[in-house]
């Protein structure tokens, strides 16, 4: 069973899969074409991060209630919500502001899946699908922030390339810790039955 270091995984299984949803559906849309006017686009991004942030708040707000870690979701609300207001109030007008402010948020949320993937699982399949979805990330940041003679929504494709695949990878995280919390716990309560019976042997083996 692939460990776990909950010190920089601090998310509910929940809320991977919440996550995941949202950036699935919403990376479907924008890859497929369905959204094909820029303003409207730049719009809806924006309130696509603004609800992944709010999730993030809640996450955060939920781990510190339970006394977990809480910081990494404090950290990625932050980010969301931040590049959505950009988007919302100060770069909804302008076409370069805007592509700038996706392009600078795909690559930060590229390095830090990228920092996740070596530091939050010794799995190797894990580490692989998150390292990998960092790297896509930081790739089609540049690729956004650079190719000037792609047309907008071409750029609006390769977010929701990436989106899709943040969808895809929190899924399979969520699933994935949900099953290790199972697993977590039937472990420890076969070692606690484990530890009983020893006591109960220990006790006749005096008598």
């Amino acid at each position: 069973m692939a460990h776990i270091n909950r010190r920089y995984i601090d998310k509910h299984w929940f809320v991977f899969i919440i996550r995941g949803l949202m950036a699935a559906i919403f990376g479907f849309l924008a890859l497929f074409g369905v959204l094909s006017d820029y303003e409207i686009v730049i719009s809806v991004i924006a309130i696509f991060l603004l609800l992944m942030g709010i999730v993030d708040s809640v996450s955060a707000l939920y781990a510190s209630v339970k006394k977990h870690g809480w910081i990494n979701s404090v950290i990625d609300a932050l980010i969301d919500i931040a590049a959505a207001l950009t988007l919302l109030f100060f770069a909804k007008d302008s076409l370069v502001a805007s592509l700038v402010i996706i392009a600078v948020y795909t690559i930060v949320s590229g390095l830090i899946d990228v920092f996740h993937g070596f530091l939050s699982t010794v799995d190797p399949t894990d580490r692989f699908i998150r390292v990998l979805a960092g790297v896509l990330g930081c790739i089609m940041g540049i690729v956004i922030l650079n190719a000037g003679e792609f047309e907008v929504m071409t750029f609006i494709r390769f977010f929701g390339a990436y989106m899709l695949v943040v969808g895809v990878t929190s899924l399979i995280y969520g699933v994935h810790n949900r099953s290790q919390g199972v697993e977590d716990k039937q472990a420890r309560s076969q070692a606690l039955k484990g530890k009983k019976k020893s006591k109960k042997t220990t006790k006749k083996a005096k008598k």
